[in-house]
């Protein structure tokens, strides 16, 4: 299996659009496997519907180097090429010394071939400089190619072409030029899930745009020969299935819930699970042994929520019988008994509340302090699904407000849960959280909800 990753000099370099050009463009060539590194759910949505194959999320800062290589081998099954998408910077970590959580960690990981995307806008020598100060950095990082982006003219594409393969001696594959469209594409492409927009033919041509535009400019016979074959370890992940499925786990998936992992299906599987999706939207709640809220944009769908209340008084129902239920920031929010939307219009400010499911007393409100970053935490006794360390991530502009009695399973390192240091709310059977835990990485933690679905409800 040939092997590439694919990053950028800084956020907002170009190459998320970038990678989403290529991966559809090798698609009509071969499988492709699609890889994202870091904690997102928006750009590995895009991945998986130029490819048809679920996009995979490695992390080095909840994975270590044996976890990230059995997640890229066991994604990579049936694929002629495995294509990494970086995030932010190439060096940018967790810490300002360590490249935990980096791009360079997770291309170490995997001795991949980098090509760097370089926003090349109103520089041309200097670029040669900036790609040759990236390449020494860190020698273990080996990159291979570059593309030049938002380049303004010929002679612009010329300069900075020759001064980079001069001081560099490291080939220019593509010099994408700056144009108002493609801005305005990537822009909108970068706000909306694809599972959300994907019904809005405006939607779809501006994924075409970038493809088209991205695809004219950049050689991509010159690029695959950059790529490198990866000799796979045998890494063990937690994928191999242990049982027969004998539990059902209905998943919550529309267009207000679909920030998953793609490897929770195959971990829930692999632990013995039939995994089935709802609509929390448009569906009744179906029957199941266990329930999985995951994140999303449950706000703005809110009136939708609030109006199908047979799934939310079925929610309700089987949290107080004790059935399990996790559930993950957007779920977080369901759980709640409200929510409440605040916004200021012609110098007011003014609220709507939307109606929730009532599984935990308390409230909403949006929008509030952005919590951006890592997290790690303790779950102790509380927990209904097993205890210990764990690493995670929060993204989220909301406050919930829950009654002083709540119980809560997660002791923060940093005061960025539910209640300061406080995280993953508990009421009998059903957790949750702001915290996004990886299900490779917490695999235990996941094998544990299974656990309990599999002894029925109870407390």
């Amino acid at each position: 299996m040939k092997s590439l990753l694919v990053t950028g000099d800084r956020s907002g370099s170009g190459k998320t659009s970038i990678t989403l050009a290529v991966a559809a463009l090798l698609a009509q060539k071969a499988p492709v496997q699609t890889y994202k590194v870091a904690m997102d759910y928006i750009d590995p949505s895009y991945l998986t519907a130029v490819t048809g194959r679920p996009c995979r999320n490695l992390d080095s800062y909840v994975m270590d180097p044996g976890l990230i290589r059995a997640v890229f081998e066991h994604g990579a099954k049936g694929a002629a090429i495995a294509l990494v998408e970086g995030v932010r910077g190439l060096y940018e970590g967790a810490e300002a010394i360590g490249d935990e959580g980096s791009t360079a960690s997770v291309a170490k990981a995997l001795d991949l071939p980098v090509v760097l995307v370089v926003d090349a806008r109103s520089i041309t020598r200097s670029a040669a400089a900036l790609v040759k100060g990236f390449a020494a950095f860190d020698p273990a990082v080996r990159i291979v190619g570059v593309i030049l982006n938002n380049i303004s003219s010929e002679g612009h594409r010329r300069k900075t072409v020759e001064a980079v393969e001069h001081f560099c001696g490291i080939p220019v594959v593509g010099a994408i030029p700056k144009s108002e469209e493609m801005r305005l594409a990537m822009r909108h492409l970068g706000l909306v899930p694809y599972r959300e927009g994907q019904e809005s033919g405006e939607f779809l041509d501006r994924i075409n745009t970038v493809k088209e535009v991205i695809g004219s400019y950049i050689d991509l016979d010159a690029l695959m020969g950059l790529m490198e074959e990866y000799r796979p370890v045998g890494a063990a992940g937690p994928f191999a299935p242990v049982r027969e499925a004998d539990v059902r786990v209905a998943v919550a998936y529309d267009e207000a819930f679909n920030f998953y992992y793609n490897d929770l299906f195959d971990v829930l599987q692999a632990g013995g699970a039939e995994v089935v999706a709802y609509s929390p939207v448009h569906d009744p709640l179906p029957a199941a042994d266990g329930y999985i809220v995951g994140g999303g944009y449950p706000e703005m769908h809110a009136g939708a929520l609030e109006a199908n209340e047979r799934a939310r008084e079925g929610l309700r129902e089987v949290s107080t019988n004790g059935v399990p239920i996790y559930a993950e920031c957007g779920g977080l929010i369901y759980l709640t008994d409200r929510l409440v939307m605040r916004a200021r219009w012609q110098g007011r400010e003014e609220e709507e509340t939307c109606a929730m499911c009532g599984v935990f007393s308390g409230e909403t409100r949006m929008p509030a302090k952005r919590t951006l970053g890592y997290v790690e935490g303790l779950a102790g006794a509380a927990c209904p699904f097993g205890g210990g360390a764990f690493r995670g991530h929060e993204f989220h502009y909301s406050e919930v407000l829950l009654a002083p009695e709540t119980a809560f399973a997660y002791t923060l390192s940093r005061g960025t849960g539910i209640k300061g240091a406080l995280d993953g709310a508990v009421s009998g059977m059903t957790l949750a959280s702001y915290t996004h835990l990886h299900p490779a990485a917490s695999a235990d933690f996941f094998q544990g909800f299974i656990r309990k679905c599999r002894e029925g409800p109870g407390f």
